[in-house]
């Protein structure tokens, strides 16, 4: 057969083909072992450091649980998705319409912000591990999944003031979160890893081995949280607070604030939700210190149990006229014992009975109460407030009548549980507290804080005295709506004008209660209060002690109080101040 002139013979073609084969094969070699040999460590670097500029160091916490190992706080696994388009293979429009239903955004969107960069465009945080997975499987060349520890809340609202919040940079902001972040780091973790799309997602750390327990009970912190809600909306209220405290340790079992927030969505709350103001607002108790009052008066020796008061109902100190709540309709009232005087919440009886004691003293008292002290419990920004000057008090009359009865002093509702305990201890003032410790998975204690001796500032018979003239307060007098069939209970409850920004005192009220369950040998104190309720009958008896009843009847079933007996109790209501 005859070869066509000007063709080269097969042979030929095929020595060619191999040659540029060969070249071919050499030039990459070459650049392989360039780029591999050669700049390899310094190309390693580079992405390291780009991988490392994508996102801040975040380290891993360890969970936040309740009493009863409830999760309050724990880490979840969440990704940042990044777009390169400069390694896209398809068109920009595609790509955002194809991620489009996966971010929950419109493809105009994505890909307007797809088109501001070539590279390292920052599409969505938080993105859960299975929407990555989704991500992933699309294997969509030039998307980037950077993985990171996000705190997660998974009782929500529940306990966002005593808990805190980590913000989306991983710092913590406020409550347990930020004052014990030390303890809170987990160090066990390993180093999280960036993925392309296109690599299988995975992450290996270790299991947290520790877990941050609180004293709080989730149980009852629902319970107390939705009754504290319904009694807000039922008076119009601006706020409330209501605590449960075990007496003889000083443990909180609940500590409920309202109005309050999700930590998961912090910065849709505003931020006056964001404190916890039975910590850091002081307010001006009324009634409720009236107890503490007696007590120092018995434990001084200026009265006694049995002793009668006379209670002109309407006095004049220094040009200024304190009566009792009921004086327009009810008049004098007359001769009152010690125990009448709280049943029925005399302001009068109460200013004379303090005026058996003299003012420096009386004084003295107030300082060994650490009144203008915190309690020392281990939450943020606790607020106390200094007592006025010896001198002002001790030679003012009327300041020393106005703190007969609550009026003119100024605390926290966590001081007025925590002075209201001593009633319920024998006099011991011990510290309140959240935080039970850190235990590792098999319950061993691998770290608890220490709290202060309990400080005894009362007899324990002067404590007796008062316990009884606090359960005739609910057996028959102010605190009846408190009552709970079967069981005695002690109280007092308190309605204290509210000072307006002229330091005048105006219209608005805030109500009081303290509960002191069982009270023949109490173990838990619970306290309500509610800011500003609106109406007529707005008083601590009709607004405040009604809750109580509710949280005492759940705290009975959880712990297992046993009832005092199986009568019901009975009384006639009377309104207080």
């Amino acid at each position: 057969m005859r070869q066509r002139k000007g063709r080269l013979p097969s042979r030929h073609r095929l020595f060619l083909i191999w040659g540029l084969l060969l070249v071919v094969g050499i030039g990459l070699a070459v650049r392989i072992a360039q780029l591999q040999i050669l700049q390899g460590s310094t190309l390693a670097s580079i992405a390291l450091q780009q991988q490392e500029e994508k996102r801040p160091e975040v380290i891993a916490r360890s969970p936040i649980v309740d009493r009863m190992g409830t999760p309050l706080a724990v880490d979840r696994l969440v990704y940042t998705l990044y777009g390169h388009p400069a390694l896209f293979r398809q068109p920009i429009g595609i790509i955002a319409q194809t991620l489009s239903p996966l971010l929950d955004s419109s493809p105009e969107a994505i890909a307007e912000r797809l088109k501001q960069q070539n590279t390292g465009v920052r599409l969505l945080d938080g993105v859960p591990e299975e929407t990555a997975r989704r991500i992933q499987q699309l294997r969509l060349d030039g998307l980037e999944l950077v993985p990171t520890h996000q705190r997660f809340y998974p009782q929500q609202d529940l306990f966002s003031q005593i808990v805190g919040f980590v913000n989306l940079e991983g710092q913590a902001q406020t409550g347990i979160e930020a004052q014990y972040e030390d303890r809170l780091r987990d160090a066990s973790s390993l180093p999280l890893e960036t993925h392309a799309v296109a690599e299988p997602i995975a992450y290996q750390a270790n299991p947290a081995s520790l877990q941050f327990q609180l004293t709080l009970d989730s149980r009852l912190q629902r319970v107390v949280q939705e009754s504290l809600r319904q009694t807000l909306r039922q008076f119009g209220a601006k706020r409330g607070v209501c605590l449960v405290m075990d007496v003889n340790t000083g443990a909180l079992h609940a500590l409920v604030v309202e109005p309050t927030f999700d930590p998961n969505r912090y910065f849709d709350a505003d931020l006056a939700w964001l404190k916890n103001w039975a910590v850091t607002d002081v307010f001006e108790p009324g009634s409720t210190l009236k107890p503490i009052n007696i007590a120092i008066a018995l434990e001084a020796g200026v009265i006694t149990p049995e002793e009668q008061i006379y209670d002109e109902g309407r006095i004049i100190i220094d040009e200024w006229t304190i009566q009792n709540a009921n004086y327009e309709a009810a008049g004098p009232g007359g001769w009152l014992t010690i125990t009448d005087i709280l049943k029925y919440s005399s302001n009068v009886g109460m200013v004379n009975v303090m005026a058996k004691l003299p003012a420096q003293e009386f004084y003295g008292w107030l300082e060994k109460l650490e009144i203008d002290e915190p309690t020392g419990i281990e939450l943020p920004a606790e607020n106390a407030v200094p007592l006025k000057d010896e001198s002002q008090f001790v030679n003012s009359t009327v300041d020393v009548a106005t703190t007969a009865f609550g009026q003119g002093i100024s605390l926290t509702p966590m001081k007025l549980l925590q002075l209201q305990a001593t009633i319920a201890n024998g006099g011991k003032l011990v510290t309140p507290y959240v935080v039970e410790g850190v235990f590792d998975e098999a319950g061993t204690t691998q770290w608890q804080p220490s709290h202060p001796q309990p400080k005894q500032v009362f007899s324990e018979t002067t404590t007796q005295h008062v316990l009884k003239m606090m359960e005739a307060v609910v057996e028959g007098g102010s605190g009846k709506r408190a009552q709970v069939p079967g069981y005695r209970i002690a109280g007092k409850t308190g309605t204290a004008q509210k000072v307006t920004e002229a330091g005048i005192y105006g219209d608005t009220y805030i109500t009081s209660f303290i509960g002191l369950v069982p009270a023949n040998q109490p173990r838990f104190a619970v306290l309500v209060l509610v800011d500003e309720p609106l109406g007529e009958d707005v008083y601590g008896s009709t607004v405040s002690a009604p809750l109580v009843k509710t949280v005492i009847e759940t705290l009975a079933v959880l712990e297992g109080i046993p009832p005092s007996s199986p009568q019901a109790l009975g009384g006639r209501f009377t309104p207080e101040n």
